[in-house]
C-alpha cells in the first residue's frame, strides 16, 4: 500500500515542527509548506513573540532540511490582506472588535492552503494546532478539545466543516505542551527552544491602535458617558476601546469603571460599573456547524472569548438564520465581533459571530 501524502503547514514553531517530524515517523510521505502572509519588516519581529515572519519561514525550512522533507513557500500576501487584514479593519471601523486569528483559520489554513492540498499530490492538510479530530461510528467526523487544556485551540476551529475534517490531522493534539517540547529534543529539532507567539501577526509590537490609525481608522474625538447618558471623560477614538476594558480609561470616578458598550454613531464610549457588563444572553450571526445544525433549542456549554471555560448555556436558531444563546448563569464581558463556540463535552458544535449581548 502506498503512503499517504500529507502537506503539513509549517509556521517555523515547535507544534508544527514537531508535527512534521511525528508524521514522518509514522510513515506519511510528508510535504512542508510555509505561508506568506504579509510584509513585515525583520526590525519588527525581534521580540520572539511573533509568528509569520521571514525568520519563521526560515526556520520552517531548517526544520525541513532537518527532517528531509520538501518544503515550499507559497506566496498568499494578497489573499491574506483581503480576507483578514481588511476584516480586522472593517470591524473595527464598525464598533466591534474581530478575531483575526479565527478568520486565518476559517478562510486561509482550512480554506485556501486546504484548496492547494491537492495541487501537491496531498490525502491530507496537517497543521500544529492542539485539536483532535475522531470520527464516530456514523462516519460523522468530531472536532474535539485538544488533550493540553492549557494549549486547546478549538475555540479558533469552530467553522470547520465535515470535508474539511476529513481531511485534516491535528498530531499534537493528543499531547500536553511539555511533551511536545521533549519531542523537539528528542528529534533534535532547530527549534526546541524557540518561544511560542503570542501576538497578532500581522501588527507590529502589538500595538493595535497604531496599526489601525496607520491604516485609515480615523482618532475622531468623542465623549465617554454613562449608561444614563452622563459624561465623564472624552476619548481620541472608540477603536482604542473593547467592551470589558477597565485600565486605560483616563477616569476620576468613585468606583471602578468598565467599558460597557461603544456607540459609533454618535462616537461614544459608554461606561459603568462592572455589573452593567452582565448579559443573560447574545444574539450571533453566521453560525456554523461541524455536522447538522440542531433542529431545535439545545443544551450545551459555549465560551464567548479564547481560553474561557465553557459555561452551561441554552441554543437556539432564530427565524431569520442568527443564533441564539441563553446562559445558565449570566455573564460579563459579551464582545461583539468576537465568537461564541458551542460545545457537548469536548466536542465542538459550531459557533458565530456576535453581534450583541442581552
Amino acid at each position: 500500500m502506498d503512503k499517504k501524502t500529507v502537506l503539513m503547514a509549517m509556521s517555523g514553531g515547535v507544534d508544527s515542527s514537531v508535527s512534521a517530524a511525528l508524521l514522518k515517523e509514522q510513515g506519511y510521505n510528508v510535504i512542508g509548506v510555509s505561508m506568506q502572509l504579509y510584509e513585515r519588516p525583520e526590525s519588527q519581529a525581534s521580540t520572539g513573540k511573533t509568528c509569520c515572519s521571514l525568520t519563521d519561514v526560515l526556520d520552517a525550512g531548517r526544520v525541513a532540511k532537518r527532517l528531509g522533507i520538501p518544503f515550499e513557500v507559497i506566496d498568499l500576501r494578497d489573499r491574506f490582506k483581503e480576507l483578514v487584514m481588511d476584516n480586522f479593519l472593517e470591524e473595527y471601523a464598525a464598533g466591534r472588535t474581530p478575531n483575526p486569528c479565527a478568520r486565518c483559520n476559517e478562510r486561509i489554513k482550512f480554506g485556501l492552503l486546504l484548496e492547494m492540498a491537492d495541487s501537491f499530490g496531498a490525502d491530507s492538510l496537517a497543521t500544529g494546532h492542539y485539536a483532535r479530530i475522531r470520527r464516530d461510528p456514523d462516519g460523522i467526523y468530531q472536532l474535539l478539545k485538544g488533550l493540553d487544556p492549557g494549549k486547546d485551540q478549538s475555540y479558533f476551529l469552530f467553522g470547520m466543516s465535515q470535508p474539511q475534517l476529513s481531511r485534516i490531522l491535528f498530531p499534537v493534539g493528543e499531547l500536553e505542551k511539555p511533551q511536545v517540547r521533549e519531542l523537539a529534543t528528542r528529534f533534535n529539532l532547530p527549534v526546541a527552544a524557540k518561544k511560542e507567539s503570542q501576538e497578532i501577526c500581522f501588527i507590529p509590537d502589538n500595538d493595535y491602535v497604531g496599526y489601525l490609525e496607520a491604516n485609515g481608522i480615523p482618532s475622531s474625538a468623542g465623549d465617554i458617558v454613562t449608561g444614563a447618558g452622563v459624561k465623564v471623560g472624552t476619548h481620541k477614538g472608540i477603536h482604542q476601546y473593547t467592551v470589558g476594558q477597565r485600565r486605560g480609561l483616563g477616569i476620576a470616578w468613585e468606583a471602578p469603571l468598565y467599558v460597557t458598550g461603544l456607540d459609533r454613531e454618535h462616537s461614544r464610549v459608554i461606561v459603568g460599573p462592572r455589573e452593567e457588563l452582565r448579559r443573560t444572553g447574545l444574539v450571533a450571526a453566521t453560525p456554523t456547524w461541524t455536522s447538522v445544525a440542531p433542529a431545535e433549542a439545545v443544551e450545551l456549554t459555549c465560551s464567548i472569548r479564547y481560553r474561557q471555560k465553557p459555561v452551561p448555556c441554552r441554543a437556539a436558531l432564530l427565524p431569520d438564520g442568527k443564533l441564539r444563546v441563553d446562559f445558565v448563569d449570566p455573564q460579563y464581558g459579551v464582545t461583539p465581533g468576537q465568537a461564541v463556540v458551542l460545545y457537548d463535552g469536548e466536542r465542538v458544535v459550531g459557533g458565530a459571530w456576535i453581534e450583541e449581548g442581552i
